[in-house]
């Protein structure tokens, strides 16, 4: 049991979050930045050359939300939430801001970017001294969030309720704003019993909440009956979990093995909140709870969060996280194009982005989406920001897939931005290179960029090469319906031998298996459209996963996706498929299992294949996967037990969540499978289910399992509440809570389900 005095340190802890008293350790410059932010200011929203307009920013009291509003609005505020904001960049960093570099100085100009797919804002302010205020203002109050462990993270949460709900700003809540923040926490309450929970919290009997009060009534609110039903099932005493007890539950449970018992003593020491039951070695329910919305209580195993794989292989044996047209915000005909794409793109660890370049006006080579009204930028401000971004967030190699459509003369010019901008980033090509057995491997190729794209063999200073690219797959696909073919001289290219030498991977038109086999060198590489590989793999699907052994494969969206849907990449993975390009502007499913796969492995964006994809000897059959010598198929038992702080779906005040879970399986055909649960009716602050839904998995190398949460609804389309996706083979067992993401696949803390995992081995007939 936690002691009085710890309780009121924690209590003391939470009020102050409450009151948002400024912490002491703040500089005098600091917190002066801080009591300007809150005076407020008149900063510049950018939008464009032509766009430009002033706002007033303030920065709130519970120092986590800005709040905004132009001149003419009287009391419309908007907001956005610190936590928000992903980085702080100074000057003109941006291409809106350096349109306007001629009228607006770099050092009153900043740029704050934020998570998801929200775009940038844009700022200008009156001084220098003023955008240094906020610039610093936010950065310390960002570091200041994500320097807070979980628990305090949690009371930062409550301290949002008491703001958002206390709407008079007099610090007390009255029962009618409490009633008003139960609907805006999602759970629906008949008045009797939130007037009870009210007047039992209501010490004072002054018949509103103060700070500590409400901290009673949030605690009456968010008792975890379930979690403490499952303390006092290993419980000795049926109150606190000693050793030994907690030990017994992590090797019966969580299936931890031999090393349970110095872990239990590890977990007491680190989750629990309580001096004395630290010190008599037990865990409290204030501990164990703790303890099981951390990390080492996710569904995520977290061994599989750092590097544990082996990156000395070729790099034909690992999936690529891969980027289909970059350049692009929105759609394939009239969005924007930014370099602000291939920045979003290379920070969810993406490691294979595209360049489509065309000629430009002045000799400069630019980037856009060829025949279409999409925007231009200069293809050597797509290099500048490649250059500056490749690495940041992995070291292991980017791949450049260039569509080159450029005249020899602006060939040349690219071929000098490659070498000045890349330097020594940039693989260009050897001898060795051209005589090696295998492609190298990532580990090998540490903090290198590699091109690929069309390349000549020979000592001429330019010469013709076939148009062996995305864009002429594309004509060759459409070419029945779009236009008749070209003749012979016009689907050649002349090609600048500056350019060529840089190329690293060389795109080859494929011919057949079996001419690959015999002919194909290992940087060769084609690319394919989503239905060219689906066609080959229904035809040849040993063969082309025995191709994807030895070459690297791109596979890229049909033409026809001109919203920037995506495929799923599933299918193409399951052959073996390295390069499988996605619409990374484009949020769902086939997203949610992108991030999924590549979430393990330190989000390095290289993943290992299994081994059965990297065999040469004995091939894989997806579509016969009980036919591979180790078949062992598995079964999955999930049971869906509660919810935690659901978001709301609808901003209406009245509108609660009808939610319901549905778990997905992703992998071979024979592993296809969706299950999900009744929707609970009214209630997304605190849903139990406690509903099983089961699984066989036949390659479980393969599998990814998505978790969906939506709201029901009788007569329209069910709203997406949140969803997460992990590996198969990186799921723990146990009691697990999973923490859902957001439609962009950014956290949406503290929403989260409580599941608990079972995995078995299947008897399989005549072993």
């Amino acid at each position: 049991m936690q002691d009085k005095r710890e309780k009121d340190l924690h209590s003391e802890k939470l009020k102050a979050l409450l009151k948002m008293e400024s912490p002491q350790s703040c500089c005098d410059e600091g917190h002066k930045n801080l009591e300007a932010m809150k005076a407020g200011m008149f900063l510049r929203k950018v939008k464009s050359r032509l766009w430009k307009r002033q706002r007033h920013y303030k920065l709130q009291e519970d120092c986590k939300t800005i709040a905004y509003k132009s001149n003419w609005a009287i009391n419309s505020y908007s907001t956005f939430s610190i936590g928000d904001v992903e980085a702080v960049r100074e000057g003109h960093q941006s291409e809106t801001l350096l349109s306007v570099a001629d009228e607006f100085p770099a050092e009153r100009c900043f740029t704050l970017v934020f998570c998801g797919r929200k775009g940038n804002l844009d700022l200008v302010a009156e001084s220098a001294e003023e955008a240094k205020a906020w610039i610093q203002g936010i950065r310390a109050l960002m570091e200041n969030m994500e320097n807070m462990d979980e628990n305090t993270k949690h009371d930062q949460w409550i301290s949002d309720w008491f703001f958002k709900a206390d709407k008079n700003k007099d610090g007390r809540m009255n029962f009618k704003e409490t009633k008003t923040l139960l609907k805006m926490m999602n759970i629906d309450m008949n008045e009797e019993h939130a007037s009870h929970l009210f007047k039992k919290a209501d010490k004072s009997q002054s018949e509103t909440l103060e700070h500590e009060e409400f901290v009673e009534f949030y605690k009456t609110l968010t008792e975890r009956t379930e979690v403490l039903e499952l303390l006092q099932e290993y419980s000795s005493d049926g109150q606190i979990l000693s050793q030994c007890d907690l030990e017994e539950f992590l090797r019966e449970e969580q299936l931890e093995g031999e090393s349970s018992y110095e872990h239990a003593l590890q977990l007491i020491d680190q989750y629990e909140p309580s001096n004395t039951a630290r010190m008599n070695h037990c865990m409290s329910i204030d501990g164990f709870l703790m303890y099981m919305t951390s990390p080492e209580g996710s569904i995520f195993n977290p061994e599989h969060q750092g590097l544990y794989q082996d990156m000395n292989q070729p790099l034909a044996h690992y999936y690529i996280s891969s980027s289909h047209n970059t350049y692009l915000m929105e759609d394939q005909l009239k969005g924007p194009s930014s370099v602000e794409a291939y920045i979003q793109a290379l920070k969810r660890c993406c490691r294979c982005v595209e360049l489509d370049c065309w000629n430009g006006s002045n000799g400069e080579p630019v980037v856009y989406h060829g025949h279409t009204f999409t925007s231009k930028i200069l293809f050597k401000d797509v290099l500048a920001t490649i250059a500056k971004y490749a690495f940041k967030v992995s070291e292991y190699p980017l791949i450049l897939s260039i569509e080159n459509h450029c005249s020899i003369e602006q060939q040349d010019v690219m071929a000098r931005y490659f070498r000045d901008i890349l330097g020594d980033m940039l693989l260009t090509t050897t001898e060795n290179n051209r005589t090696a057995s295998e492609l190298p491997s990532p580990e090998a190729l540490r903090m290198k960029i590699l091109l690929k794209g069309k390349k000549i063999e020979h000592e001429s200073l330019t010469g013709e090469v076939s148009d062996e690219d995305e864009a002429a797959e594309m004509n060759k696909d459409n070419a029945a319906t779009e236009s008749p073919p070209t003749d012979e001289k016009k689907s050649k290219q002349n090609l600048c031998k500056g350019f060529s030498d840089l190329v690293f991977c060389k795109s080859v038109h494929f011919h057949g298996f079996e001419h690959s086999s015999i002919s194909s060198k290992p940087y060769e590489m084609s690319s394919f459209s989503e239905s060219k590989v689906r066609k080959y793999s229904k035809e040849a699907g040993r063969d082309f996963v025995l191709h994807n052994t030895r070459q690297l494969t791109r596979v890229y969206p049909s033409g026809m996706r001109t919203d920037s849907s995506n495929y799923c990449p599933q299918d193409m993975w399951n052959i073996g498929c390295q390069i499988v390009a996605l619409n990374f502007q484009t949020a769902g499913m086939e997203m949610d299992l992108n991030d999924g796969l590549f979430s393990q492995n330190s989000h390095c964006g290289y993943i290992l294949k299994p081994e059965i994809l990297r065999n040469r000897e004995r091939c894989f059959d997806p579509d016969n996967p009980h036919s591979r010598d180790e078949y062992h198929p598995l079964q999955l038992s999930v049971k869906i037990i509660s919810g935690q702080q659901l978001p709301k779906v609808n901003k209406k005040e009245w509108s609660i969540v009808d939610p319901f879970v549905r778990v997905e399986i992703y992998g071979v055909s024979l592993d296809q499978a969706k299950q999900e649960t009744e929707y609970i009716e009214n209630n997304g602050f605190n849903p139990c289910w406690n509903e099983t839904l089961q699984f066989t998995i036949h390659t479980p190398e393969l599998a990814l399992v998505r978790f969906v949460v939506e709201d029901y609804d009788k007569t329209s389309r069910n709203d997406f509440i949140g969803q997460y996706t992990l590996p198969f083979t990186s799921i723990q067992s146990g009691y697990r809570h999973v923490h859902l993401l957001s439609k962009d696949g950014t956290s949406i803390c503290p929403s989260s389900l409580f599941v608990h995992i079972k995995i078995t081995e299947l008897q399989v007939s005549g072993v």
